[in-house]
C-alpha cells in the first residue's frame, strides 16, 4: 500500500507506516535515522520500522505536503517536520477505526508447515523462537521499568506493558507447542 491513497470520495487514507512517522515527528523534526530509533523507544520490538520503510514512506509523505524537508545536516542527514496537512491526515487516521489485527508471525508461518519439517528442525524452530522471545521479555521488561521510573505517559507506559504480556504469552504459547 501507497503511503497515502485517495479513496473514490477524494478523501485520503495513511498506511500504518506513514501515520507512525507523522505521529513521531508531532515531537518535531528527525532524520530517518532518527525516526527509527524513536520508533524503537515508543513502540519496542511489537511495533518496528526498518530503514528501507521509512525512506520509502518519506518521499510519498513529501510529496502529499504532509511533510517537508529541513537543511541538510551532518553527513548528509535530512531532517523532515510534519506540516499542517500532515497533523490533519495524521488526526483523521487516529479517528479512523483501527481495522482488523494483522499477525505476521514467521513462527507460527513455519509451524503452519509442520508437515514438512523433521521432528529435530521443528524442535530447533521452537528452542531459537524460546530464547528470543525470552530476550525480548527482559528487554520489554527493561524498557517498562525505565517508562515507570520516568513518570512517562500512561499510554507509553501501557504500551510497554502490551510488550510484557505479548510475550510472556509467546513463551507460554511455544511451551505448550508438541514438536
Amino acid at each position: 500500500m501507497d503511503a497515502v491513497t485517495t479513496t473514490a470520495n477524494n478523501s485520503t487514507t495513511l498506511n500504518s507506516t506513514a501515520a507512525a512517522l507523522l505521529g513521531l515527528l508531532h515531537d518535531g523534526p528527525k532524520t530517518g535515522g532518527e525516526l527509527v530509533a524513536a520508533a524503537t523507544e515508543r513502540f519496542g520490538t511489537f511495533w518496528t520500522l526498518t530503514r528501507s520503510q521509512v525512506y520509502r514512506e518519506l518521499p510519498a509523505l513529501a510529496n502529499a505536503g504532509y511533510v517537508k524537508l529541513g537543511k541538510t545536516g551532518p553527513r548528509s542527514a535530512q531532517p523532515y517536520s510534519v506540516t499542517p496537512s500532515g497533523k490533519k491526515a495524521f488526526s483523521a487516521w487516529l479517528a479512523a477505526p483501527a481495522g482488523q489485527d494483522h499477525s505476521r508471525n514467521p513462527v507460527l508461518l513455519r509451524l503452519g508447515f509442520g508437515s514438512h519439517h523433521t521432528k529435530a528442525q521443528l524442535r530447533r524452530l521452537i528452542a531459537d523462537a524460546q530464547a528470543e522471545h525470552e530476550q525480548a521479555l527482559a528487554a520489554d521488561r527493561q524498557r517498562l521499568a525505565d517508562l515507570r521510573k520516568d513518570g512517562a505517559d500512561s499510554h507509553l507506559v501501557a504500551t510497554a506493558e502490551f510488550g510484557v504480556a505479548y510475550e510472556r504469552a509467546m513463551l507460554k504459547w511455544l511451551s505448550s507447542v508438541d514438536v
